[in-house]
């Protein structure tokens, strides 16, 4: 199968380890990855903050590099639902993009992993993936529960999954958000992190790495030894 893979901005500056585990884990998998060399920003944070019409240049750096490709694979349930609601379908293309957890789960089809990672885990579903992607069910709807990621985190050898009291509220980073209204969003912050501690988790994971820097700034000022790591480290770890 062959695969292109999107590698938001964020993800590439500062957290590239996540990149090479969701590279890896595509291969083990049996995919062709591609990486178009020239991929920027997709242009999410001027459309979450009211200027979408400023992201054009975005919108057509996107659709160029990716064209031609029927799946594109990201680990960022935020910038891989702006892409599918906002990018693409402007060229006529046909490509679908996937988060990584959505796209091993429903596509590829995953039932069993070689993985090992001995520890309490904590699972962050974040706002976008759980409520854009549909990742997860939303704890407030009177429907069967699933979520794609926990699917996932159950198959790893040694991983237990602690049970948290509110599994599915926000973080408050919220991309601008977090900027425009700091301290409602340092409170949500420490409030989801608080919850995790209470549980006695070693790491906190999601598929979301811009929630797991919000919530790891918050561990850091804390001085708490309590870990994040984004679900593709922890799926690729042996």
């Amino acid at each position: 199968m062959k695969v292109a893979l999107f590698i938001p901005c964020y993800i590439d500056q500062f957290y590239p380890n996540v990149a090479i585990a969701t590279l890896e884990l595509l291969e083990k998998f049996g995919c062709e990855v591609h990486y178009p060399l020239n991929q920027t920003c997709c242009g999410q944070p001027m459309a979450n903050s009211g200027f979408e019409h400023l992201s054009k240049g975005c919108d057509k750096n996107f659709l160029e590099n990716f064209k031609g490709y029927e799946y594109i694979v990201s680990p960022s349930g935020s910038c891989t639902l702006h892409v599918k609601d906002h990018v693409l379908g402007k060229d006529g293309s046909n490509a679908k993009i996937y988060e990584l957890t959505e796209f091993l789960v429903d596509v590829l089809k995953v039932e069993n992993l070689q993985a090992y990672f001995p520890h309490k885990v904590g699972l962050h579903q974040s706002c976008h993936g759980q409520r854009g992607l549909k990742l997860a069910q939303m704890s407030e709807l009177v429907a069967e529960p699933y979520s794609k990621p926990e699917k996932l985190l159950n198959m790893v050898d040694g991983l237990s999954l602690i049970e948290l009291d509110r599994k599915d509220e926000c973080c408050g980073f919220g991309g601008t958000f977090c900027v425009a209204e700091e301290a409602v969003s340092a409170k949500m912050g420490k409030d989801r992190v608080a919850d995790h501690l209470r549980h006695e988790a070693e790491f906190i994971t999601g598929a979301d790495v811009s929630c797991l820097m919000h919530m790891e700034g918050i561990l850091r000022r804390k001085g708490s030894n309590v870990k994040v790591k984004h679900i593709a480290e922890i799926l690729n770890s042996l």
